[in-house]
Parts: C-alpha cells; sequence; structure tokens
C-alpha cells in the first residue's frame, strides 16, 4: 500500500467521523376535535378506559424497561388521553377503571409498546357494547428536547399529541353511528350489565352471535322489579367507580413532576447513548480500518516515509478502538443512571388512601383486587335486594314477543 492508499484510509476514517444523523420532530399537538352535530344527552355514549397493560410480558431485552416505572405510567397514561375525550365534549362520562370487567358503552383498552423521554409507542384498541371494533392501532410519538423546557415543560404533556390523535380518532368513530345505532349499542350496555348479575333472569333479551357480537332479541317491562334493582345497582356502581377517579387524578396530580422530571432526564440519558453508542460504532469500525492500514504500510511499504505513516496509523487505529469500547463503557454508566432514577420516581408515587361511604379503602397497587371485591360486593347486594321477586305478567309476556 503506498502512502496515497494510506491517506485515502484515513480520508475516509475523517468523512464516517464527520457523518450525523438528523432526526425532524414536531412539536405541535393536533388540537382536540369537537362534534360536528350537537346530539341529545341521552345518546351521549358512556366510555372506560381501562388501566394499561404495562407491558411488562414481552418488551424487547435490548429496551431499558423498569417495572415500576412502566406500572406507574400504565395508571398515568390513561387519565391523560380520558381527558383528551372529555375535552372533545362528545361523550357522556368517560371513566378510567383498574380492570378490564367493566361493561360500559365504549371500553378502550391500551398496551405500551415502548416508552421513554423521547419516544411513546401505544397499541390502543376500542369496543362498544355490541362486540364492534372501534379502534385496533399502534400510535407512536416522538418528543422533542422543547418539550422538557419551560414553560412548555409546565403546560403541555410531551406526547400530548398521541392522546389528542386517538381521541380524534375515536370521534371519527362515534360520528358515523346513526342516533338508532347508538341507542342500540346503550341498551346492550345496560342488557349486559343486568345479565351479568342475573343470567337467568336476562337470558333471551339478547343474541350473541358466533364471532362475539350483541344484538337485542327483546326488551324488559319497564316495570320489571329486576330491571329497576338492576339500574339502581349500576347508579352504585357508577358512584363508586366515580370516587375512583379521584384517586386516579390524585395520582397523577402527583406522579406529575417526577414524571416529568424523570422522561426530561430520561430523554437526556437516551439521547446520550445513542450518540455514545452511534460515536463508539464509528471509532471502532474507524480505528480497526486504520490499524489494518497501518500494519499493512508498515510491513510492506515500500519506502522508509510510508512505514512511518503505518506505524502512526496503527497508533491512532488503536486509541480509536481503546475510545469506541470506552465510550461503550459509559454508555453503560447511563444505563446505571436509568435505573437509579426509575428507583426515584418507584419512591414518588406511594399509595393513596380514600375514603368511602362505609370504608377506608387503600388504592395501590392492588386497586385491581379492591375493584374485584366491589363487583363481588354488588353481586351480594343485588341478590339480598331481589330475594324471591317474581316477573310480572307483563314482563313475562315481553320475554316471549319481540
Amino acid at each position: 500500500m503506498n502512502s496515497v492508499r494510506l491517506l485515502s484510509v484515513l480520508g475516509l476514517c475523517l468523512l464516517l467521523n464527520a457523518c450525523v444523523n438528523q432526526t425532524i420532530k414536531s412539536t405541535s399537538a393536533p388540537p382536540v376535535q369537537s362534534p360536528t352535530t350537537t346530539v341529545s344527552e341521552e345518546q351521549l355514549l358512556d366510555v372506560a378506559v381501562v388501566v394499561f397493560d404495562p407491558g411488562l410480558d414481552d418488551y424487547d431485552e435490548d429496551e431499558a424497561v423498569y417495572p415500576e416505572v412502566r406500572k406507574a405510567e400504565a395508571r398515568f397514561m390513561p387519565m391523560q388521553l380520558s381527558q383528551a375525550m372529555q375535552d372533545s365534549g362528545a361523550w357522556g362520562a368517560v371513566r378510567v377503571v383498574p380492570a378490564d370487567i367493566e361493561i360500559t358503552d365504549l371500553i378502550v383498552r391500551g398496551k405500551i409498546l415502548h416508552s421513554d423521554g423521547e419516544t411513546l409507542q401505544l397499541a390502543i384498541t376500542a369496543t362498544d357494547a355490541s362486540g364492534e371494533v372501534w379502534l385496533d392501532k399502534t400510535y407512536t410519538g416522538e418528543a422533542s428536547r422543547y418539550a422538557y423546557q419551560s414553560p412548555t415543560r409546565n403546560t403541555n404533556d410531551p406526547f400530548q399529541a398521541v392522546y389528542n390523535t386517538i381521541a380524534n380518532d375515536l370521534l371519527i368513530e362515534l360520528e358515523e353511528l346513526s342516533p338508532k345505532e347508538r341507542a342500540d349499542v346503550r341498551v346492550i350496555t345496560e342488557l349486559r350489565f343486568a345479565r351479568s348479575f342475573s343470567p337467568d333472569a336476562f337470558d333471551g333479551y339478547l343474541k350473541q352471535s358466533r364471532n362475539g357480537k350483541f344484538e337485542v332479541q327483546r326488551l324488559p317491562a319497564e316495570n320489571d322489579p329486576m330491571l329497576v334493582r338492576v339500574r339502581q345497582i349500576r347508579e352504585r356502581d357508577h358512584v363508586y367507580v366515580d370516587t375512583l377517579q379521584t384517586y386516579y387524578e390524585t395520582f397523577d396530580a402527583q406522579m406529575a413532576a417526577p414524571y416529568q422530571d424523570w422522561r426530561s432526564a430520561s430523554y437526556e440519558e437516551v439521547q446520550a447513548m445513542e450518540r455514545l453508542q452511534a460515536e463508539s460504532t464509528r471509532n471502532l469500525i474507524v480505528g480497526g480500518l486504520a490499524v489494518l492500514g497501518g500494519l499493512a504500510a508498515a510491513t510492506t511499504g515500500d519506502s522508509q516515509t510510508s512505514r512511518v505513516a503505518g506505524q502512526v496509523a496503527v497508533l491512532g487505529g488503536g486509541l480509536l478502538v481503546k475510545s469506541g469500547l470506552d465510550k461503550r463503557n459509559e454508555a453503560q454508566i447511563h444505563v446505571q443512571a436509568l435505573e437509579e432514577l426509575g428507583a426515584s420516581l418507584e419512591a414518588e408515587v406511594a399509595p393513596q388512601v380514600i375514603d368511602l361511604e362505609d370504608r377506608t379503602v387503600t388504592l395501590s397497587g392492588n386497586v385491581e383486587e379492591q375493584y374485584a371485591q366491589w363487583r363481588a360486593l354488588l353481586a351480594d347486594i343485588y341478590r339480598a335486594e331481589i330475594g324471591d321477586l317474581e316477573l310480572p305478567e307483563d314482563s313475562a309476556r315481553t320475554a316471549d314477543t319481540l
């Protein structure tokens, strides 16, 4: 290898080190859309947003995931989505529920696929009470560094664009329903709720197809005492779930500041790791090429100048390789820093205690169990109130005719 070829190798090294990646990020969130037409209150659909699946079972092993942080995010993010939906004014009650056992007009489920200060990826599904799937889509948002700078960080969630987009997509699906279709969804919700407490008494009112869709076959009489009791039970359930909203609102309020700090630091750590990993790879490649080129020049050069240049290249290449390894070690330090940040956030989101009418409940990691116990208690209340009630004759006739 002559000196010209050696200079070409070194030139390539400099060129590789000069290459940079450019990422374009949006700093504005689309506004939440409002309905194009006004509907009566009776046609407003209620929504349950289930606490998200934190995605701890199947995440990428190369991804730095902190279980306690993910669990906290799984409670935090549904509140952001529910608020965006409420801001549209298109819905009835929009509630966050701790478990996927709520029967309501529309239920929204989410799974966190990826979350750090830089990127958020959510898998969202939405299904109405009839079994019709409204939404089954993955949303990805990228935060800009400006999202973590004052005063922006005090007013907007870095991923508000994701929540607003989901809310707007759901509104599009809602506005495709006719008034009759909305009314049917609400009737199906009530009948499914009633059937969950008394399958025998409310059997035959709904038909479920093989694909899981529900259709109304007949209706109970308005004076059916069991239906009256079910409506009372359902109202109690709404009161309890509304009480849970206070927990989630308090949780969000207390989590907001430390979580924003964590995401801001996480953003910086992710950016730093990406830079270090890219620089490390470049240095290893460039250093390796320089070492190989230098060895060739030092051993086969046809002049003293080329041999000296080759020795210099070997030394320089070795330093680049060492730099690449050092930067990988430095990247690992950032990983450890993220783990410490996750532990810090876990300490910030302590359980909350709320007072119900008949008892005090601690809402923490086992809030799902508390909700399951509440639903079991509702069933006991229903059975105690129904007793040996018989269906009135007109209700029995209604059950035999469409």
